[in-house]
């Protein structure tokens, strides 16, 4: 029969988590700023203030680093997905809920639309390498594929919609404004980000996807 574990035993496991904790912390930061090519392991030992061995100790390299802080940002996302209880919601607002809270995400976490374009020039390899990063997005996946059957069989969405198509378009909507703001902006003409305009593309974000889901 195995044995609880003692006091130090559990004291030394949540030193550790700490530490990791620390660590994807301080790395999340510098991949941000500097992207996967750019940072430096010093760096991130320094930021968390930690010596920069137990950083090898606990990720090996600076690849698995990386692969760790996307995961963390995943799982980050997707537990506050799941505080939105969407299945618990009518379709419509559910998905009115989910588009709000994937703009004001990205809005509050610019260092999550950094880390992805940085995942992407190097073409999404660690999250391909990634079975956790894959375990983390099925539900949200299994979730709004729920919303719009129900959606359907309350005659209120229409059928045939693919809810990973669904969530890139949402995802693509707010994602490609805020991470080309400062080109739009200036091509344009005007500040895309005031909170005039914020508010206006949420609104629009909002028609275009219930516009194409809605039966008319």
């Amino acid at each position: 029969m195995a044995r609880d574990p003692s006091p130090a035993s559990e004291e030394r496991l949540r030193d550790a988590d700490r530490s990791q904790g620390t660590i994807l912390a301080a790395a999340r930061d510098e991949f941000a700023e500097f992207g996967l090519g750019g940072a430096r392991m010093d760096r991130i030992a320094e930021r968390a203030g930690l010596n920069k061995r137990l950083i090898y100790y606990y990720f090996e390299d600076k690849e698995k680093l990386f692969q760790a802080v996307l995961e963390q940002a995943y799982r980050d996302i997707r537990e506050q997905e799941m505080q939105l209880h969407l299945t618990e919601l009518e379709p419509a607002t559910a998905v009115r809920r989910l588009i709000e809270f994937t703009w004001n995400y990205y809005l509050a976490h610019p260092e999550f639309m950094t880390l992805l374009n940085s995942a992407n020039l190097h073409k999404g390899r660690h999250l391909v390498e990634s079975r956790r990063a894959q375990e983390l997005n099925s539900p949200l996946v299994d979730t709004l594929a729920a919303v719009l059957e129900r959606g359907r069989r309350e005659g209120t969405f229409r059928g045939g919609v693919d809810p990973v198509q669904l969530y890139v378009s949402i995802a693509g909507l707010a994602y490609f404004y805020l991470s080309n703001s400062h080109t739009l902006s200036a091509i344009f003409g005007r500040d895309l980000l005031t909170p005039k305009a914020r508010s206006e593309r949420l609104s629009h974000m909002t028609d275009v996807i219930l516009g194409y889901l809605l039966h008319a």
